[in-house]
């Protein structure tokens, strides 16, 4: 579907923001909670946006530091997945993710796993991922803690962590053990559970990688 098509993208629309004391940004001339994947598919491409029960949420650009984590953990699951010759698949976001399998909900999460291959379609993943990892930031952080927490676990994904990077910490819930999250600092090595904990993210490792850019921002 063309993403121009019969769209109005509207900027000054704040009242409505303001209402319903949300972080998306009203689009066309609907109310939040009453957007499709119709009108997903009619953003720019240019414009990044989710999709979640029908409220759209803006996406700011991504800084180095959640980008490079980002894409160091992926690099640990994709290494893994290859050397014991697995069938699951790693991607990094942009990615969709038609998360509940209806025309209300469209998430881009930051790292995904994927073992059933028939979910992965070219223009999205159909269903929940096994694993997913959102790297927080502070217009994201509520968001993926609160309303994203809830349906990724209601859509069925197995394990999700989150990794916030200003507190340097992990936040692991693997829900095929409990509900309650354990916390680790990035001085840790986080094994991935749907894995039965053989793959081990070394998050030192990681950190090490990315110093230079906590460096950087002292200096700043």
């Amino acid at each position: 579907m063309d993403k121009e098509k019969d769209f109005k993208y509207s900027s000054e629309n704040n009242d409505e923001v303001n209402m319903v004391k949300e972080e998306a940004t009203a689009y066309g001339l609907k109310r939040q909670g009453e957007y499709t994947l119709e009108d997903y598919y009619a953003i720019p491409d240019d414009i990044r946006v989710e999709l979640i029960d029908g409220v759209i949420y803006d996406m700011s650009a991504p800084t180095f530091t959640h980008q490079d984590l980002a894409f160091e953990i992926a690099v640990f699951l994709r290494n893994y997945i290859k050397d014991k010759k697995g069938k699951c698949k790693t991607y990094v976001s942009p990615i969709d993710v038609q998360l509940d399998r209806d025309d209300k909900t469209m998430v881009q999460p930051d790292v995904i796993v994927v073992c059933d291959r028939d979910k992965i379609m070219n223009r999205c993943l159909y269903g929940a991922p096994d694993f997913v990892i959102e790297i927080l930031s502070p217009s994201t952080s509520k968001k993926d803690s609160t309303i994203k927490l809830k349906k990724y676990k209601a859509a069925g994904v197995r394990e999700y962590w989150m990794v916030d990077p200003d507190k340097k910490k992990v936040v692991v819930y693997d829900w095929n053990k409990s509900d309650i999250p354990v916390v680790y600092g990035f001085d840790a090595k986080v094994l991935v559970g749907i894995f039965d904990g053989e793959c081990v993210i070394d998050f030192a490792e990681i950190f090490e990688e990315i110093a230079f850019l906590y460096e950087k921002e002292d200096d700043e």
